[in-house]
């Protein structure tokens, strides 16, 4: 990491808040988390956002998980990719549909995956490279998703750009 990782003695934070970043993280703090309590403001804000995001919307897991996968591979953010890989597998996913998104533009092709899945490894792609994305791109979406899930798709490969930027600028490795 390109800071040195936040602790306690270093920079006392509210333990409310501590408290609930591991509660969300399964009892400890991953390093992202070092990084983010640097600000507590951010690590606050980060920590209600992301947790909206993950457990609270009803965009089913795999979809979720597959834009943030596409995302990951897309930005070089290895240490997104590691810690989301195995909830697009525990969301169903096989291990060649893994394989194939080490690279998005053949995985968006690919009989591997459906018609939604495709649709939305494109639209992964064209939100994360280009930012606008085309409209039959954006129709192939609204076939398959509510106008609720579209939202909610949006929003996740949105944020996930952002964990990925935020990653890859600080050079944060998986945990040991």
């Amino acid at each position: 990491m390109r800071i040195e990782p936040w602790a306690p003695e270093l920079a006392p934070r509210d333990t409310e808040l501590v408290k609930a970043i591991e509660a969300r993280r399964g009892g400890a703090l991953l390093n992202l988390d070092r990084a983010l309590l640097w600000s507590e403001p951010l690590a606050r804000g980060w920590n209600v956002y992301l947790r909206a995001l993950r457990q609270e919307i009803s965009l089913s897991p795999f979809v979720r998980e597959l834009a943030i996968c596409v995302v990951a591979r897309l930005t070089g953010a290895d240490y997104e990719f590691h810690h989301h890989a195995p909830e697009l597998k525990n969301a169903g996913a096989t291990d060649a549909q893994l394989n194939a998104l080490d690279d998005p533009e053949v995985a968006a092709t690919s009989t591997q995956f459906d018609e939604l899945q495709r649709a939305v490894i494109r639209f992964a792609i064209a939100s994360t490279r280009n930012v606008k994305v085309p409209e039959s791109t954006f129709g192939a979406l609204k076939q398959h998703l509510s106008p609720t899930e579209v939202v909610e798709l949006i929003a996740v490969t949105a944020a996930y750009n952002m964990v990925a930027r935020f990653l890859v600028a600080l050079q944060i490795t998986p945990e040991t």
